[in-house]
C-alpha cells in the first residue's frame, strides 16, 4: 500500500493506494492494519483523503488464502477464530473493522473512493466506507459474502442501506450480482461517473471544489449531515443551531 501527501493549490490531500495489482488488490489482515494506521496518523491539517486501487481493479475483496490452513505470511483468519470463543472471534472482527470506520466517522476530513474497476466484497465495503465515490464507466460493485455463506462484516452494511435503502441493499447482498457504474450513480452509490481516461481529472476537479470551501464549514457540515442519520427531527434542528452559532460568531469577529 502506498500513501502520498499532495496538495493542489497548497491544500493538503492524502492519497492512499492499494498496491497489489498482481492479485487485484486483494486485502489481508496486514492491509487492514495498515489502513487503520493511516487513519490514526493523518496530520492535523489533512482535509481530503483519496483512496485508489493500482491497476484495473479497485479491490477484489479479501485474499481468500487467509481462510486456508496455511494462511498468508502466518496469518490464518479461520484458525485464529477457531482457537477462541465467540466473543474472542467477534473481537477479532472488530479489529478488522477499524480499517473501514474512520473514513466516514471522522468529521475533520472528507474521504473519496476512486473506483476504476471491480470492487468486490471487502473492496465494495472499503469503497462504501468513504464519504464520496467517483467511478469510471468500467467500475462495478458486488457483495459476494452471502454467496460464500457469510454476511458483509467489515462495516459495509450501514452505508449500503443508507445509500440505497433496505430492500435494494438486501437484493444486492443476497444475489451477489454486479452493480455497474450507471446503476451505482442512479442508486446514490457514486456521485459521478466518467470515462476511464477522464477519472483523474474528475477527481482533481472534485478535490479542488471541496478544498475551496471554508474548512471549518466543511467539517461542521459533515458532522451535521452525519447527525441526521441518527437524530430525530427535533434533535437534528438543535444540532443545526448549535453548530451554526459558533460559525456565525467567527464571521462576525471579536466583539
Amino acid at each position: 500500500m502506498r500513501v502520498a501527501w499532495t496538495g493542489p493549490s497548497g491544500e493538503p490531500v492524502v492519497t492512499v493506494t492499494l498496491d497489489r495489482p498482481a492479485i487485484r488488490n486483494a486485502q489481508t489482515p496486514a492491509t487492514w492494519r495498515a489502513l487503520a494506521e493511516v487513519g490514526a496518523a493523518l496530520p492535523e491539517s489533512t482535509r481530503i483523503v483519496v483512496l485508489r486501487g493500482e491497476g484495473t481493479v479497485f479491490s477484489a475483496g479479501i485474499d481468500l488464502r487467509a481462510f486456508t490452513p496455511e494462511g498468508i505470511d502466518g496469518e490464518r483468519i479461520l484458525v485464529d477464530m477457531a482457537a477462541t470463543d465467540d466473543a474472542g472471534a467477534a473481537d477479532l472482527i472488530a479489529v478488522f473493522q477499524e480499517a473501514f470506520t474512520w473514513w466516514h466517522d471522522r468529521d475533520d476530513v472528507l474521504t473519496i473512493a476512486v473506483v476504476q474497476g471491480a470492487a468486490v466484497g471487502a473492496g465494495f465495503q472499503l469503497a462504501l466506507a468513504c464519504d464520496l465515490r467517483v467511478v469510471s464507466t468500467a467500475a462495478r460493485f458486488s457483495m459476494r459474502e452471502t454467496s460464500l455463506g457469510l454476511v458483509p462484516d467489515l462495516a459495509g452494511t450501514h452505508p449500503l442501506v443508507r445509500a440505497v435503502g433496505y430492500s435494494r441493499a438486501l437484493e444486492i447482498c443476497v444475489t451477489g450480482r454486479w452493480v455497474d457504474a450507471a446503476e451505482a450513480v442512479s442508486l446514490g452509490l457514486a456521485v459521478s461517473v466518467t470515462e476511464p481516461e477522464g477519472l483523474d481529472d474528475a477527481v482533481a476537479a472534485l478535490v479542488a471544489v471541496l478544498t475551496a470551501a471554508p474548512e471549518a464549514a466543511v467539517r461542521a457540515t459533515k458532522a451535521v449531515l452525519r447527525g441526521a442519520l441518527e437524530n430525530d427531527p427535533v434533535a437534528q434542528r438543535r444540532l443545526e443551531r448549535e453548530t451554526q452559532v459558533p460559525l456565525i460568531r467567527g464571521m462576525l469577529g471579536p466583539g
